[in-house]
């Protein structure tokens, strides 16, 4: 059996020299190094800002989505969706673990895990797809995956669904950065609020932010919104146009007496919203862009361009605890279980 490095590098076929995520074309060969692990693939969940894309792209049809998935690992040995940089992740089983990562991890044959690192640098083959569900950005396959050494990843919960675990874990970097931003008595915007990730981002921020603190939701639907308020995750309901920087700066201002925000956490899934999320917060505020539909290029300019000072942070989805802190979400509050059951599970 081969030695493989433990980033994954010795998968790489083009440009020769790079790391996985970056790569053109991996090697998805599904016999593993030695420091691999062996997945079959049960759900695939495609990023929210990719999958957008993709339906986009494919006006809504499923032989059209499966035909630009199946593409998109067929060319680069990966789902690394070429047109927004992003991937997702998945759930499986563990087929197989490399004999140099053998008794050292707590992962044996035949556990069920969900990888937490993303689809655009994760070895996958795609035998067959079994079931699109466009409106919670899942797909089942039949196929297989491989971990690299350096993968981080979550072993399923037994006291949830699998595929609510799956959403959950999705997006788990978005609430545990959430709490690690917000202090006491913040004024908090989640821009994409009412959306998979921001819901989760609202709850952590409710909860940091306190009683003194207000927490503002902006949500592009009345129905959408209707969820926020139904398991009171804000203090203030705004719907409107996340593209549309002015017309949030003025609701925004509204909202906070003119004080704005100490921090705003970016959730939306489409591009153009980056100047929004700059003008709705303080000069000495923070940013947390969690969306990979974020042009940061357009961020870093906008701001330099209506001379603010904030604080951006690149929406990096992962930091330490953040599958316990997501899952955790769904087991303190009912109601917010309840409805990503709804929606996901």
């Amino acid at each position: 059996m081969k030695t493989g490095c433990k980033f994954g590098t010795h998968r790489v076929l083009e440009p020769v020299g790079t790391l996985p995520q970056p790569a053109l074309k991996i090697d998805n060969t599904m016999e593993i190094y030695d420091n691999e692990i062996l997945i079959d693939v049960q759900t695939l969940n495609i990023d929210s800002a990719s999958f957008t894309q993709i339906k986009e792209q494919a006006g809504g049809d499923l032989a059209k989505i499966e035909e630009i998935m199946t593409g998109i690992v067929a060319a680069r040995g990966k789902h690394h969706n070429p047109v927004t940089g992003s991937g997702g992740m998945l759930i499986g089983t563990v087929k197989e673990i490399g004999p140099a990562l053998a008794g050292k991890i707590d992962l044996k044959v035949g556990d069920k895990l969900a990888t937490l690192v993303s689809l655009s640098l994760t070895p996958l083959k795609i035998n067959k797809i079994k079931e699109i569900r466009k409106d919670i950005d899942q797909v089942d396959i039949d196929g297989q995956a491989i971990l690299f050494e350096s993968g981080i990843y979550a072993k399923l919960p037994e006291d949830m669904p699998q595929n609510l675990a799956l959403s959950v874990l999705d997006v788990a970097g978005a609430p545990a950065q959430t709490a690690k931003l917000v202090k006491e008595g913040d004024t908090v915007l989640v821009l994409g609020g009412a959306g998979k990730s921001g819901m989760l981002c609202l709850y952590e921020a409710k909860k940091k932010a306190g009683p003194t603190g207000k927490v503002i939701c902006y949500g592009r639907s009345e129905k959408s919104m209707e969820r926020v308020k139904r398991a009171g995750l804000a203090d203030v309901l705004i719907t409107g146009d996340a593209t549309k920087p002015v017309e949030i700066l003025e609701k925004v201002r509204e909202a906070t007496n003119g004080e704005m925000c100490d921090v705003t956490i970016n959730c939306v899934n489409i591009t153009g919203t980056e100047m929004s999320s700059i003008l709705a917060t303080k000069d000495t505020g923070v940013i947390y862009f969690f969306s990979m539909a974020t042009s940061f290029t357009a961020a870093a300019l906008g701001a330099e361009g209506v001379g603010m000072d904030t604080t951006m942070i690149i929406g990096n989805g992962y930091t330490k605890g953040h599958a316990e802190c997501a899952l955790n979400c769904m087991r303190e509050s009912e109601v917010l279980r309840e409805i990503y059951t709804e929606l996901y599970a």
